[in-house]
């Protein structure tokens, strides 16, 4: 086989050559257009067009200390739960700016450490994480850099760490104030390991509350703890199922475990809500695509991602690295699959 000739990576004094203009022009042609003379702009940028030319951001952070680049650490890409967040997140970004880097823990502290020092070693300006619960040392390398962070999908007055979300545990004591008001006293519970997931255990924990404020006690609440998934959500609610008290109604973690709930409830024949009741958590564009429409907790996505690019935008002009926290609301989408108990 025959090799392929190396060619030599375009720099900016190629451009400025095959344009015929200085390399200054081409710089602020690239970096400020409006300063430019429209037909210079346009022959340049047929120059840049034609040889490929990108700019050397490696030699433009050294020179200019600046990355225009922030990160974001997400749990999982393998669904939509954190979609419109990130896409709001990075909308906002863009309109000042700004580059967004995106790394997947996979739900595993070790990688997510890894994640935010990479992010950070590559220029990352400020962060943006998922959830409270990660060690100590992680916030303190954070600190020490004076990296501008916000904490989402989470909120914590009690917590320190700035924070843009919303409560998940009262979310969840609302939807649960729902369920038992319905009749429901045998509640099954699909949900994420709650041993290194701070939302998950508080949505655990609003169940609870509630059962305890209703005198409920918690032997009527069966927990299914598995990976976010759709079958991993019907697997989960067969076993639930055949437990030797069925409960009456599954409450999920999110709109992934509750479709496959769904799905699996009428593979077995059952007729939700009339047989079952189910409802999920987040509000994602499943859950009025399922049939029956599910009933879930709305979780404010866009505005989070929205918001939190601002206050980071803002950290990162002032050379602040403390804000304000903010509380955002989280209300319960009332649909199809919730209904009075069974029995």
């Amino acid at each position: 086989m025959k090799k392929r000739a190396k060619k030599n990576v375009a720099t900016l004094t190629d451009v400025a050559r095959e344009a015929n203009v200085s390399t200054a022009t081409v710089s602020r042609c690239l970096n400020l257009p409006e300063q430019v003379d429209p037909k210079t702009h346009a022959r340049v940028m047929i120059a840049v067009e034609k040889l490929s030319y990108t700019p050397n951001f490696g030699a433009k952070i050294m020179a200019e200390r600046r990355s225009n680049t922030v990160g974001a650490v997400i749990p999982t890409m393998e669904n939509s739960i954190f979609a419109r967040g990130i896409q709001a997140f990075q909308e906002e970004l863009s309109l000042h700016g700004y580059t967004l880097l995106v790394a997947s823990s996979s739900y595993q502290p070790d990688i997510e450490e890894k994640q935010i020092r990479n992010l950070v070693a590559r220029g990352a300006e400020a962060l943006l994480l998922i959830g409270y619960q990660r060690d100590s040392r992680i916030y303190q390398f954070l600190e020490n850099r004076r990296l501008p962070f916000v904490i989402t999908w989470a909120f914590d007055q009690s917590k320190d760490h700035l924070a843009i979300g919303f409560d998940n545990q009262s979310a969840m004591e609302a939807l649960a104030e729902k369920v038992l008001n319905l009749g429901h006293k045998d509640i099954g519970l699909i949900i994420a390991d709650t041993s290194n997931n701070d939302r998950s255990h508080s949505r655990l924990l609003g169940i609870k509350n509630v059962m305890k404020q209703y005198a409920i006690d918690e032997s009527h609440l069966a927990v299914e703890q598995t990976t976010y998934a759709i079958e991993s959500g019907a697997a989960a609610f067969e076993a639930l199922m055949q437990r030797p008290v069925k409960p009456t109604v599954v409450m999920c973690g999110n709109d992934v475990l509750a479709v496959g709930a769904i799905n699996k409830a009428k593979n077995m024949g059952l007729n939700i809500p009339e047989d079952i009741s189910i409802t999920g958590f987040d509000d994602i564009e499943l859950a009025t695509v399922i049939e029956p429409n599910l009933t879930t907790v709305h979780v404010p996505h866009r505005q989070m991602g929205r918001r939190s690019a601002q206050t980071l935008i803002n950290m990162i002009n002032t050379n602040q690295t403390i804000s304000d926290s903010e509380e955002l609301s989280a209300y319960i989408c009332m649909r199809d699959t919730l209904g009075k108990s069974a029995r």
